[in-house]
């Protein structure tokens, strides 16, 4: 007898992954590819979309005429901030463009000085200015630069909605590709910005990221979900089963923390403090911040190694130990050794005074507690005044980090602060969301693999 499943294809710059679910939402099967890049016109590198473009259909038709396997439903999760433009008769017009790609200065101040400037601009659409990675300067881009391009688009499409629309024909656009840095969502008024009109951008309207569309591959039926923005379907798995409302740190090179439950409007100051707010798969806003943790951690770790002429992986036998935390908190009080506040936000010294420190064992600790003050700064600027959060959900590398969970845990005494080893849980939270949509009546328990941190 065949096994149903649900595919994903979880889709990130590097690694383009399927993956196999059961109905109860477990793993069964995963495989991974990487493809070559491609350059644009311009020369610039991209990602190579027909070959993706022939990877999905031809895995789709594998699966479907498996004899393993029944296909209910096919969804997708992928990186955001990328366009692909249609012409009336539904063919892609260019490029994925890489949203690395530089853009003109001119297009851009042009445009914040024709909605109130920079600043306000950006506070509206909760999007630092941060060029193509803009996904709604992409099309402004090619509007300018490309006019013979451009007057051929009758439709454009996040990089999610346009893997969906090759299996199921079917356009539309959804929130949580909408909402993440895109500079297109007005956040105030819950719509596209003002200027996606005056500019004529053909975006679709939204639709629930529960709509599903009927899809047929070598003759057989299956069902084909909206794709998914990969930042916000990792949230999904935490709405469905978390035990109260949450903040999520996600660690490793970046910490980027995500309050779901923060429904106030962004400010320019935590703009400028490296703020902003996607949507989630409810479509609401979700107030997000980050720091460059993995990266300071790791820059700062090689260079006490050396100094103190141990192994740059030696860190990871140190345990927290209170002792040394009170030696520490009386010896330095606010004083700091590896960190530097600028604007508002934390950077490694160049040159920390490691002779202060008895040993390799002491200066790890000081480094921890002064890396997780700069997160627990980051997760200040989106707890709201009114802060109904009960949990935070430590994922990714600094889980493992025996000291920062320590530290993190005794900073929110209010709140139980948990790791969560979720594997692929981009993949399992467009899982949960194309599920839910098959089966509404269905109880979907997502394993969260949750372990609280006890001081």
């Amino acid at each position: 007898m065949k096994r149903e499943v649900i595919a994903i294809f979880d889709i990130g710059k590097t690694n383009k992954k399927l993956l196999l679910f059961d109905t109860n939402l477990n793993l069964i099967a995963e495989e991974e590819e990487k493809f070559s890049f491609v350059k644009d016109e311009d020369g610039f590198e991209c990602d190579n979309i027909d070959l993706i473009e022939r990877w999905i259909r031809e895995t789709t038709g594998k699966i479907i005429t498996s004899d393993e396997y029944l296909l209910a439903g096919v969804n997708f999760a992928t990186y955001g901030a990328s366009l692909v433009y249609l012409d009336g008769q539904g063919r892609r017009l260019t490029p994925v463009y890489n949203y690395l790609k530089p853009v003109d200065d001119i297009i851009t101040s042009d445009l914040y000085s024709e909605y109130g400037g920079r600043d306000e601009f950006c506070r509206k659409t909760a999007s630092p200015a941060l060029g193509m990675l803009n996904s709604g300067i992409q099309a402004l881009w090619l509007k300018k630069s490309r006019p013979g391009i451009f007057e051929k688009v009758r439709t454009i499409l996040h990089f999610p909605q346009y893997l969906s629309y090759i299996l199921s024909g079917e356009i539309c656009s959804e929130h949580t590709s909408i909402g993440c840095h895109t500079a297109i969502w007005d956040f105030d008024n819950r719509n596209y910005h003002q200027w996606i009109k005056d500019k004529k951008l053909p975006f679709p309207d939204p639709v629930p990221v529960t709509k599903i569309f009927n899809s047929n591959v070598r003759g057989r039926a299956f069902l084909t979900g909206t794709g998914l923005h990969d930042s916000s379907a990792s949230l999904a798995p935490y709405f469905i089963n978390s035990p109260g409302n949450f903040i999520l740190l996600s660690t490793g090179t970046w910490c980027i923390s995500m309050n779901p439950f923060n429904n106030e409007v962004l400010t320019q100051d935590q703009l400028a403090a490296d703020c902003l707010c996607y949507l989630s798969i409810g479509a609401e806003p979700v107030k997000s911040s980050r720091v460059f943790l993995g990266h300071m951690h790791d820059s700062a770790v090689q260079n006490m190694s050396y100094y103190f002429k141990i192994h740059e992986n030696s860190f990871l036998l140190v345990k927290p130990e209170s002792r040394i935390l009170k030696k520490l908190m009386e010896k330095f009080q606010d004083e700091r050794v590896f960190v530097e506040m600028h604007n508002g936000m934390g950077r490694l010294k160049e040159d920390p005074d490691l002779f202060v420190f008895d040993n390799f064992i002491e200066g790890y600790h000081q480094l921890m507690v002064e890396l997780t003050d700069v997160v627990i700064g980051s997760i200040g600027h989106i707890i709201p005044r009114n802060d109904t959060t009960e949990n935070i959900f430590i994922t990714g590398g600094f889980s493992r980090n025996l000291l920062f969970r320590k530290l993190i845990a005794s900073s929110f005494p209010d709140k139980k602060v948990w790791t969560s080893e979720i594997s692929n849980s981009t993949a399992l939270g467009a899982a949960s969301v194309l599920l839910s949509a098959i089966y509404p009546d269905k109880k979907l328990v997502p394993e969260l693999g949750i372990c609280e941190v006890y001081l």
